[in-house]
């Protein structure tokens, strides 16, 4: 659900970027406040297992359709919603800037949809209430679920908002709804059974990282072994398991492919040409693979991509460093 730049108007970008920025600082300002210092590492295997998770597209079976975790839910959960409000704006800042996943202009937005509902709305108002009265495992796996689905839902209504406000009148309101909210729907179900597993490990393996998601602590506890295998896990999805990634187009390019008749819009001049000649420039990974010409490109039926695992690897490198350094920069200064 990586929007493209094209999907809207500079102004509704702009907004959107400012909005971003804001709730990223009111972030950076509570986890100065809140975020137990052992949790900054865990913000960057997080951040890079969340990159990973992205970069596998599953199909949806009978509708042509694929679609990928946001992961907006399962870092809240871990991390806590600040923290995971400012991991979720470094994942997708990479991907935007060295994947050519999603636009500049439409980052804010991006950030905005992903985060900010998942973090600040299904997180506090959904899991929480699920959990409050007693954190027992069914609570957790039911809360993780419907969380994960309602945060997506509201993410593929923002989306739908933000491209009527920038007029684009090739997506009529009606139409591109009904598209939007079903496919998000299944791509939900998934993305909410994925996420109850991830927490539900988490619960069983060390509880304390959901006890204290939110809440700095002192008793000692280590998180060594589960981040072990979550850094493990990580590797393994993004260096091999995204080979498997589904080919077929993504919820948006479904939706707005089933409106349209292509998957995407095109606009150009003025900012559109200076961010995308920007991004042609820093994405040394565009979609995931090397930057060759389309022409070049051999037709292979080996599911085996080494581009695709250079960018995974490259990929949770990044964000493990990124996602820990703002981390550390924020807990401290």
């Amino acid at each position: 659900m990586h929007m493209a730049d094209a999907l809207i108007t500079p102004i509704v970008g702009g907004a959107m970027w400012a909005t971003s920025t804001g709730v990223a600082s009111y972030s950076v300002k509570k986890v100065q406040q809140d975020l137990d210092e052992k949790k900054i590492p865990l913000m960057g295997i997080m951040g890079a297992f969340v990159f990973a998770a992205q970069m596998i597209n599953f199909t949806i079976p009978g509708t042509g359709s694929s679609g990928h975790i946001g992961g907006g839910i399962l870092l809240a959960i871990l991390l806590g919603p600040h923290a995971g409000f400012i991991t979720m704006a470094s994942i997708l800042a990479i991907q935007a800037l060295f994947f050519a996943d999603g636009g500049l202009l439409a980052l804010g937005a991006n950030i905005f949809n992903l985060g900010f509902y998942t973090c600040y709305l299904a997180y506090p108002l959904i899991y929480k209430n699920i959990v409050k009265k007693e954190m027992t495992k069914t609570r957790i796996f039911v809360g993780s679920f419907l969380s994960a689905i309602i945060g997506l839902q509201f993410g593929a209504f923002s989306v739908v908002l933000e491209t009527l406000f920038s007029g684009k009148t090739e997506l009529p309101f009606n139409i591109f709804v009904l598209m939007m909210q079903p496919i998000h729907l299944a791509i939900g179900i998934v993305e909410g059974l994925l996420t109850a597993a991830v927490v539900t490990f988490v619960w069983n393996a060390r509880p304390e990282i959901l006890q204290s998601s939110s809440v700095k602590i002192s008793n000692g506890v280590s998180y060594k072994k589960v981040m072990v295998i979550l850094l493990c896990a990580t590797v393994f999805i993004g260096g091999i398991l995204s080979w498997y990634a589904s080919s077929n187009p993504d919820g948006l390019e479904w939706s707005i492919e089933n409106v349209m008749g292509t998957p995407e819009l095109e606009t150009s001049g003025g900012i559109y040409d200076t961010l995308s000649n920007l991004q042609e420039k820093t994405a040394f990974l565009p979609d995931y693979s090397f930057k060759i010409d389309s022409e070049a490109k051999i037709e292979s039926n080996s599911p085996i991509n080494g581009g695709t695992s250079l960018s995974g690897i490259v990929g949770i490198l990044l964000t493990l460093a990124f996602a820990t350094s703002i981390g550390l920069i924020s807990y401290r200064y």
